[in-house]
């Protein structure tokens, strides 16, 4: 335990050590295709390392995760189709760089608090009413704002799954093209926000090593993951997950 806490970020806390699991565990089955899990993870880190540097302690696991889903999802999709939305994307990382460059510790806990809750209203609107989300798809601009959208909030709080996903009903793919487009965006846009973490500080030596520390739970998640869409029913899963994220959520808000 206390050469866990001399080298990483994770504390000397057995509690605090399987939350942090359990939000690694988050981002594989994120990437198996539990998607809400992924907002769940933002939120159970955000509380255990601090809303700040939770960001870039996320960013490394989400990319090796990235590379899995990638590779799983290979065949289906192509990097042509996500090339439309990367200029607005760039830009949106850029601002959020911007900002979060600008937030102590308190102001990001809020902030991320407030994205997550924004996000999983959105997320219920979108499936609600999605045929009204799909009619907004037509109107000029979608892409970049979308593009942009999801920029600044994956720089803030690494949580732009829903934003990509209302993105990616307007393409009417099929689902093995919907989940290679989707894997390919991600492992770009968060090869990309690398430096741009570094630059934060929130990227360094002890994250890294708490990367490496919790990755096994990460590759546990992601079988994990696979095995729950085949056991239970997903719409049952995400239902509770909604709940369990939404109380988490507002646990941040309130420190």
């Amino acid at each position: 335990m206390n050469w866990i806490s001399e080298h990483t970020l994770l504390p000397a806390d057995a509690w605090l050590l399987v939350l942090a699991c359990l939000g690694a565990m988050c981002i594989g089955m994120s990437k198996a295709g539990l998607s809400g899990t992924s907002t769940l993870n933002v939120v159970l880190m955000a509380k255990i390392f601090g809303a700040k540097e939770s960001v870039g302690v996320i960013l490394p696991m989400l990319i090796a995760a990235d590379f899995m889903g990638y590779f799983i999802n290979r065949k289906g999709g192509s990097w042509r189709r996500i090339l439309p939305i990367l200029p607005p994307a760039i830009a949106g990382v850029i601002v959020g760089w911007v900002l979060l460059g600008k937030f102590d510790n308190a102001m990001a806990r809020v902030v991320i608090g407030w994205i997550i809750i924004a996000l999983l209203v959105f997320n219920w609107l979108l499936n609600r009413r999605r045929q009204d989300f799909l009619a907004l798809t037509e109107h000029k601009g979608f892409t970049w704002a979308m593009g942009f959208l999801a920029g600044v909030v994956t720089m803030l709080a690494n949580a732009a799954g829903p934003v990509m996903t209302v993105y990616l009903l307007a393409q009417h793919l099929e689902k093995k093209e919907h989940l290679g487009v989707f894997s390919r965006y991600f492992l770009f846009v968060n090869l990309f926000k690398v430096p741009f973490s570094a630059d934060l500080g929130i990227i360094h030596g002890k994250s890294l090593m708490t990367n490496l520390t919790l990755m096994p739970a990460v590759v546990l998640g992601v079988f994990l993951g696979w095995w729950i869409l085949k056991k239970l029913p997903q719409k049952l899963f995400e239902n509770v997950l909604f709940w369990m994220t939404a109380v988490a959520a507002v646990w941040l808000i309130r420190g």
